[in-house]
């Protein structure tokens, strides 16, 4: 299947095939064993990451990271750290 634009492509994949492209990624192989070359894993990442900015609320997207401020919180509690050294370990 050949695509005009970038736009295109996007506008024409299901859910099953962003999973598919994900999974590729991570794995750096196709379903079928053939390995991503570097331009493939580059152009599948965009295709994904644009995707789901396009058809997911923005917390089901891949990378999100909740952005709560810890000022913020009403019952926030300075917790202590003590560092030990390597002797001090028992």
């Amino acid at each position: 299947m050949t695509y005009q634009s970038f736009e295109d492509l996007i506008a024409s994949m299901t859910p099953e095939i962003c999973d598919n492209m994900r999974r590729a990624v991570e794995l750096g192989k196709w379903p079928d064993g053939r390995v991503l070359t570097k331009e493939q894993r580059e152009t599948c990442m965009q295709a994904v990451l644009a995707w789901e900015a396009k058809n997911l609320p923005e917390d089901q997207r891949t990378g999100y990271m909740e952005q709560a401020c810890k000022s913020e919180e009403k019952d926030s509690e300075e917790q202590p750290v003590t560092l030990r050294g390597p002797d001090t370990l028992q």
